[in-house]
């Protein structure tokens, strides 16, 4: 198979994460057969120095002519401490997402053996965790109407969200419900929020559509307390943008490390793999920062965007096999040895050729 795929690295240590991705996706297309070409575009804080826009047009047409696209990270301290900046790299990310169309992320949540003592929470409170969180992607907050008023004094976000968004989100919960355990928490502040009894009003409508997948509903301040306090109770996970963006920030404790959530943003057109983590722009240019979210983004790509299982199935084997082994970067090595980014790429792409 020919694999096109669009290379945005982005900001901060997404440069160095995506080069260890691309070790293992070029390890994989060697050992299956595959040919694979990389066309790189910038985004984020890069490309406002570059043309003046955190996404150029050119970045968007390269994605739309990519058969998937591989991405790092946006952000930059410069912007975070200008309250003021009319331009800021985060406004790629979500014009990435509303142009691609990139309304469902999805963002699998696993525990690693050899790591369950690296989580905050008690082993047996993660051993044997394993749940998808499917966060809508291009409503909410994060696209409605905000402003400010009183000559800057107050400021508003709007919180909108249309019945053709939470369907075709839902849709997709359901349907992935169905491939896992057939369990679907719908996370909402329907006790409060008119969005969030809009979001809730569809759901009960749909479920009985899935008879076969048990439908539960859960506010969002008890879903934070459930994630923390018993996350083996959860299979799929659906909620609206800003809950979900601060949820699955949360689920990294299950895990052990915000360095191994890898996601999947898709929708309309084509597909973004990434890792959760954001820019960690403290850790740029060390090499010291985890690649193994992004490498298993690569692997989420293979299977969702070409299908190609077995391909995914061994880049996951990869990292597994360099988590037992005690290949990892700082934030995981502990009293052991740390490896640079570098280190674990390069030992991740061998195990593939080898294995």
């Amino acid at each position: 198979m020919k694999l096109n795929i669009a290379k945005l690295p982005g900001d901060g240590i997404g440069p160095e994460v995506v080069d260890q991705a691309v070790k293992a996706v070029d390890a994989i297309c060697r050992k299956f057969g595959h040919e694979v070409s990389y066309t790189y575009a910038p985004v984020g804080a890069c490309a406002i120095d570059e043309c003046g826009s955190a996404y150029p047009e050119l970045t968007h047409q390269t994605c739309l002519e990519s058969d998937a696209v591989l991405f790092g990270a946006v952000g930059d301290p410069r912007y975070d401490n200008d309250p003021t900046a009319k331009v800021r790299p985060e406004q790629g990310l979500l014009a990435m997402r509303k142009q691609l169309g990139l309304y469902a992320n999805l963002r699998p949540v696993e525990t690693f053996k050899s790591l369950i003592h690296k989580s905050p929470l008690k082993e047996e409170l993660v051993d044997g965790a394993d749940f998808l969180c499917i966060r809508e992607l291009t409503g909410g907050m994060y696209f409605g109407e905000k402003g400010r008023t009183d000559g800057g004094d107050t400021a508003y976000d709007t919180n909108i969200y249309h019945r053709y968004e939470v369907e075709r989100i839902l849709n997709l919960a359901f349907e992935y419900a169905m491939r896992r355990r057939r369990h679907l928490t719908v996370v909402d502040k329907a006790n409060v929020l008119e969005s969030s009894r809009l979001w809730r009003q569809i759901a009960q409508e749909m479920a009985p559509q899935y008879p076969d997948v048990q439908t539960d509903y859960m506010f969002v301040d008890n879903a934070a307390m459930k994630l923390i306090t018993g996350p083996k109770f959860f299979d799929v996970i659906v909620t609206e943008n800003t809950f979900g963006d601060i949820l699955t920030d949360e689920a990294s404790c299950v895990s052990g490390s915000m360095g191994l959530l890898a996601s999947a943003s898709v929708g309309e057109h084509t597909s973004v793999f990434e890792p959760i983590h954001g820019s960690y722009p403290q850790a740029a240019g060390k090499n010291i920062a985890n690649p193994l979210a992004t490498i298993l983004s690569a692997a989420m790509m293979f299977e969702y965007a070409f299908g190609l299982m077995e391909e995914g199935k061994a880049i996951r084997a990869a990292v597994s096999a360099s988590i037992d082994s005690g290949v990892v970067t700082e934030d995981l090595a502990g009293d052991g040895k740390a490896f640079s980014t570098s280190e674990v790429g390069d030992w991740v792409a061998e195990y593939i050729a080898n294995n």
